[in-house]
């Protein structure tokens, strides 16, 4: 019996979008365990019953960090006394270094400690020199997936997106206030998406910490509208969230946990993205998803730096040219500041392309997708493109040369 170990410590869609490795690993006499954050656990045992949970506090904002680690000790204990082939430990954080010290360093991908030396492995040090560059981009699942030679096919991910029949879910914001439309801009999106879903069930989905916004959103619906809507913020555990979005015709939503839920479970998603949130990241998994991405040259920003722009990536959101492309996505509708892109599915992973608007970074996109293939061995699997060899001279550094294995090596960062 081969044992595999995941430690995702991050929250809600960080957890869904480690499915492509968790089902890579997956198979007959192998046992995948996956280390999260407690608070996650409910929702782990639905979306992967067959693999073995060991929730620990990750994310405690206030109290005693010896109180934690005691708290924390019989899970710790009990991970350090399986034998596992190969612990895959994803984020990169306090908890996460210490947490690696439980095992052989050389069982150890991503993030580690040796010797008191906290280390980073090649491919994360990769990752980490091409984010600088977040454009060109590469989805999270397939960058999580990477870490494992020849991972299960994209296809096998999640199902393609069909329409339910039980109405337009809307998720009223993600946890950066930034990357969500405002009420008054997705108000007339909503009624748009409305009346072209044949004036169907809305449903309103998030924390209570958007109930005010869902109040907000129904005071200024039509009365019709008003009548087929829901508000189900705050009052949803996991279980309740699963099923309701489970049977949608279809998700408006920013760039947020639910929208990864919604692809994990098939339901087409139209998702908004804007400031820091870039979908050749963080979009949409899988085929039949919609992404309207923002495209000013500011973009993808950082969230934690004040913008200097007054949001002006939410102003194509907000103008009747967007209501007309949403309403009939047609190249010909397309307006500036904005790119309409459907989901799609390559031998490397998901990725996206332009139905309106002009993607000025799609050739350089497609070159650096070929980069990523040849150094994970998959080159043959992709469309013969011509070769960009910066991206060899950018994102290399000698000792990857030197060492044999680039899939072992691990350097302090």
């Amino acid at each position: 019996m081969q044992r595999y170990l995941i430690v995702q410590l991050a929250r809600f869609g960080d957890l869904v979008q480690t499915k492509r490795l968790l089902r890579s690993l997956a198979g007959p006499k192998r046992e995948v365990h996956l280390c999260l954050d407690r608070s996650m656990v409910p929702l782990a045992r639905i979306l992967f019953p067959e693999v073995i949970l060991h929730g620990i506090i990750a994310h405690r904002s206030h109290g005693n960090a010896w109180k934690t680690l005691l708290e924390n000790r019989p899970i710790f204990d009990l991970l350090a006394e399986t034998t596992f082939d190969t612990v895959y430990n994803l984020n990169f954080s306090p908890l996460n270094f210490r947490l690696s010290s439980l095992f052989d360093p050389e069982i150890v991908r991503g993030y580690k400690s040796k010797n008191g030396q906290d280390l980073i492995d090649s491919w994360a040090a990769l990752a980490m020199r091409w984010s600088k560059d977040r454009r060109i981009g590469l989805n999270l699942i397939d960058f999580w997936s990477g870490y494992i030679p020849r991972p299960c096919a994209p296809e096998r991910v999640n199902p393609v997106a069909v329409p339910r029949g039980n109405g337009i879910g809307v998720v009223m914001a993600g946890r950066e206030s930034r990357r969500s439309l405002p009420v008054p801009v997705l108000g007339p999106i909503l009624r748009t998406a409305w009346m072209k879903n044949g004036r169907n069930r809305v449903v309103l989905l998030g924390t209570t910490g958007e109930s005010a916004a869902a109040r907000a959103l129904i005071k200024d619906m039509p009365p019709d509208l008003r009548e087929k809507t829901v508000d189900l913020t705050g009052k949803t555990d996991w279980s309740a969230l699963v099923e309701e979005v489970s049977g949608l015709d279809s998700l408006l939503t920013p760039d947020t946990g639910i929208m990864h839920l919604a692809a994990h479970l098939g339901v087409p998603v139209i998702a908004f993205f804007l400031s820091s949130a870039w979908c050749h990241e963080t979009g949409p998994y899988g085929l039949g998803h919609t992404v309207y991405q923002a495209i000013l040259p500011c973009l993808p920003c950082l969230e934690h730096q004040a913008c200097p722009h007054d949001l002006q990536c939410q102003s194509p959101f907000s103008t009747p040219k967007f209501l007309r492309l949403f309403s009939t996505e047609k190249a010909s509708h397309a307006l500036p500041g904005l790119l309409g892109m459907r989901s799609r599915l390559d031998p490397l992973g998901g990725t996206y392309s332009c139905f309106a608007g002009d993607d000025p970074d799609a050739p350089r996109r497609a070159a650096f997708r070929h980069f990523v293939a040849d150094h994970q061995g998959a080159k043959g699997e992709l469309p013969s493109k011509q070769e960009d060899a910066s991206f060899a001279q950018t994102f290399y550094r000698e000792r990857d040369w030197l060492l044999p294995s680039a899939q072992k090596q691990t350097f302090p960062f």
